[in-house]
């Protein structure tokens, strides 16, 4: 329609002026090139996104679209691998072809996003993430426990649903048979997980190897057949479930359990960090630049942490004398981890009201933080048994379609012992305003493509996510001492990963050193930092993306406040960050200082 209004325009001019001049007919040439452009992009856009679900079918079941919902691909294979290869190519290669200057602001963006993405993507397959398949954080042995659990992102509602499922159950054991060979090559390579790390994955696998299929945590969809289904349907859902789990899902544990167990533990590398692996060196500085999405070194974020690290160390000291508390931060540390006042619960139900409670306080103040808010639901939740052992409070985003809330997972192991400090900038960070409002207005906003909408960049979303907590006090919250306390534990915390991810991955440090870094600068039980040291280990990098992120949505803020003076508008600064969903933090700062540049002209 626009090609078509465009070129009647020009006509019509010439036609009432008399002329048919050159320039005219040039003009109207470039604005139609333009118009195709544009349309060409988009169309790259859309096409892309659709062969990308095909390829990545979790991705489409996460945002409710069912039409992969039976497949599992192998994503260990050497073909899937080349398959993914030529998306990635196939798609650079289109963009190259792209004119930049002709694209409007926002489609120039996308442009930066994308190509960004595909040249990360084609850099990340020569990575020997393949020969590392299994850790206790992130893996697929974890991932098919929640799908099939029925309170993931699986569904559960139709027959149609049950017998997808099945599909995913053949995939996952040609997958496991895989990760088996897979690790066989890595430990011939010298690239295996720590020690430590194997450890700690036994257990989650042996979890699920009973005798009977009803004691799994894939039964727990039958168990809640819905009561439309027939009779028919019901028995033959309850034996095609008996048998896959039994010939198909117990077998693929027990087989994962037994080989990591041992073959592979014994082969364990004794060091923490990833540069004890054959090139590990070359990986760890690719993966700082995938989780930061900068050109930052090992060395100058180790350095970053350490100044972070002394200058909340002081705010802690002063909290610490402002309540009257006698002896060193350490004995405050200690204090405050195990006085029972902190406790105050009985059980998991009064923990997930204390942090509903908290959404309730800070309600009337997002107004004036915010113009744009999310339509999508959102529930607190308690996490599941099988994984809340090694979980951490963590969001789950909701279906685009309104089928599934965005939900935050809270572990409770028990709540008697559940410690009530820091839960207000939990809450701001995994649930409202970090991940809930960044992620739910992402996928809400019209006019962004696909690719965009469910994107995701650590740096941006996490760094989003730290920037809410510093919030509080503008929302209604720490007013408690204790809680503004937490909030700069919980800076604490990521500031040390700065330096605890470099130290381990990059300088040699050990997991005890690096564990005791954290005793000694954060609120924390030796547990927790146990836990979380071996997190870094397993995915090392992703530890880097909170901090950097920060400091960097902090600076924008700060330079947008002093150049705009009083036309500035923190809801509309936060808009501004929000409405283009997650992005390179290098595009991000030049989408902001365009955005500042406009509103000193308005």
């Amino acid at each position: 329609m626009r090609i078509h209004y465009l070129t009647l325009c020009a006509a019509l001019a010439g036609i009432l002026s008399g002329t048919s001049s050159c320039t005219r007919s040039s003009e109207s040439e470039q604005t139609i090139e333009a118009v195709q452009t544009e349309q060409n992009i988009s169309q790259v856009f859309d096409n892309y996104f659709e062969d990308r679900l095909k390829l990545f079918p979790l991705e489409a079941t996460a945002i409710a679209d069912n039409r992969y919902n039976d497949q599992l691909p192998n994503t260990l294979s050497l073909e899937y691998e080349e398959q993914v290869r030529q998306l990635y190519q196939k798609y650079l290669d289109q963009i190259n072809k792209v004119d930049r200057s002709k694209l409007t602001e926002q489609e120039q963006v996308s442009y930066d996003i994308f190509k960004y993405e595909m040249e990360m993507s084609l850099e990340a397959l020569k990575q020997p993430d393949e020969l590392l398949p299994i850790n206790q954080f992130w893996s697929m042995p974890i991932t098919m426990a929640q799908l099939g659990s029925g309170s993931g992102n699986q569904p559960f509602k139709t027959p149609e649903d049950y017998r997808d499922f099945l599909g995913r159950i053949q995939g996952f054991a040609v997958w496991g048979d895989t990760a088996i060979a897979n690790m066989r090559r890595g430990m011939a390579a010298g690239v295996v997980l720590p020690r430590s790390l194997t450890q700690k994955v036994l257990p989650q696998l042996q979890a699920m190897v009973v005798e009977d299929p009803k004691k799994t945590i894939f039964w727990a969809p039958v168990e809640k057949l819905p009561d439309n289904f027939t009779t028919t349907q019901k028995d033959s859902i309850r034996q095609a479930y008996t048998r896959a789990i039994k010939e198909e899902i117990i077998p693929t544990y027990k087989k994962l359990h037994d080989f990591m167990k041992q073959e592979y533990l014994p082969k364990g590398r004794t060091t923490s960090g990833i540069s004890g692996i054959k090139g590990g060196d070359a990986y760890y500085r690719y993966l700082v630049r995938y989780w930061t999405t900068t050109e930052m070194t090992p060395d100058e974020i180790f350095d970053i942490g350490q100044q972070e690290v002394a200058r909340i160390r002081s705010e802690m000291e002063k909290i610490k004398e402002q309540v009257g508390f006698k002896g060193d931060l350490q004995a405050f540390f200690r204090h405050v981890n195990d006085n029972p006042k902190f406790m105050p619960y009985k059980t998991p139900k009064q923990v997930l009201e204390a942090y509903r409670s908290i959404e309730q306080k800070m309600q009337p103040q997002l107004n004036k933080l915010f113009g744009i808010t999310p339509e999508s639901k959102f529930e607190v939740r308690q996490t599941e048994a099988f994984r809340a052992a090694s979980a951490s409070a963590e969001y789950n985003p909701p279906a685009p379609d309104g089928s599934r809330p965005g939900i935050f997972y809270v572990p409770i192991l028990d709540a008697t012992k559940y410690n009530a400090v820091g839960m207000e900038s939990l809450f701001l960070h995994e649930a409202i305003p970090g991940h809930h409002y960044q992620i739910s207005i992402q996928q809400e906003q019209e006019g962004l493509p696909k690719f965009r909408q469910y994107a995701w960049y650590g740096a941006f979303g996490e760094g989003w996510a730290l920037y809410s907590e510093s919030l509080g006090k503008e929302l209604g919250l720490y007013t408690d001492p204790y809680q503004y306390f937490g909030r700069l534990s919980d800076e604490m915390h990521r500031a040390i990963r700065l330096v605890v991810d470099v130290g381990m991955h990059a300088k040699g440090w050990t997991r005890e050193q690096a564990i005791q870094y954290s005793l000694d600068n954060e609120l924390t039980s030796k547990e927790a930092a146990v836990a979380e040291i071996e997190r870094y280990m397993a995915i090392p990098g992703q530890a880097l993306s909170y901090k950097i992120g920060e400091l960097k949505i902090k600076e924008l803020r700060q330079r947008a406040e002093r150049e705009l003076g009083s036309k500035f508008s923190i809801s509309a600064f936060h808009d501004e960050i929000l409405k283009g969903g997650v992005m390179p933090l290098a595009v991000l700062e030049k989408k902001i200082d365009e955005w500042v540049a406009a509103q000193k002209k308005s």
